[in-house]
């Protein structure tokens, strides 16, 4: 019935791309946005081209920013000797909602998955390596997610960093395995920063 409104059926599809939005969560969402003012709807798209237009990744940590570096890796009170190591950017927000890190960033953009196709060229490991070997880094903190996935990708950079002589630690395993950072509570990130380890 809604395919003879190709207008509504193409909001549904583009919706439907979201992650975690399925064709039911779309087509609510689509009525929610029918039923508000024409300017609710511009606001909203003139929000997305707006994000699309300015936003970029940091040159430095690769976390997304408007300037170039990004304020994380322009601000003076960080401590320039410690780096955590994320994932996605989502989880440098989840970091520092708890409170428990003052260092700096190095976001990878994803984490190693060799049935999909993720090695490690795919993600942001050589300029961490770069990073790391300039040597003003005494401490790496991974926080990759506790899974498969995740951890792999923390042993991977343990590989890598040891022979660099610089300290490496794990995000505690407070954390439930399985997680993703970005969904988990600023205690418990607090909690898993404060009781990190080494690898």
């Amino acid at each position: 019935m809604l395919d003879s409104i190709p207008s509504f059926t193409r909001l549904v599809a583009e919706l439907a791309k979201f992650p975690g939005i399925g064709t039911k969560t779309a087509t609510r969402l689509a009525f929610f946005l029918l039923r508000q003012p024409a300017a609710e709807s511009e606001a909203l798209a003139a929000a997305v081209l707006e994000v699309k237009r300015k936003t970029r990744f940091c040159s430095v940590c690769f976390h997304i920013t408007e300037q170039d570096p990004c304020a994380l890796c322009a601000d003076p009170v960080r401590d320039p000797g410690l780096l955590c190591v994320v994932e996605e950017p989502q989880a440098v927000l989840a970091v520092e909602r708890s409170r428990s890190f003052r260092g700096r960033y190095h976001v990878l953009h994803g984490a190693l998955s060799p049935l999909d196709g993720i090695g490690p060229d795919e993600l942001k490991i050589a300029p961490l390596l770069e990073r790391l070997r300039q040597g003003e880094i005494r401490e790496v903190l991974v926080a990759t997610n506790f899974t498969v996935e995740g951890d792999a990708t923390a042993l991977y950079l343990a590989r890598l960093i040891h022979p660099l002589g610089v300290r490496i630690t794990r995000l505690a395993y407070g954390i439930p395995m399985g997680s993703e950072l970005e969904y988990v509570d600023e205690a418990t990130v607090h909690r898993a920063v404060e009781g990190r380890r080494e690898i």
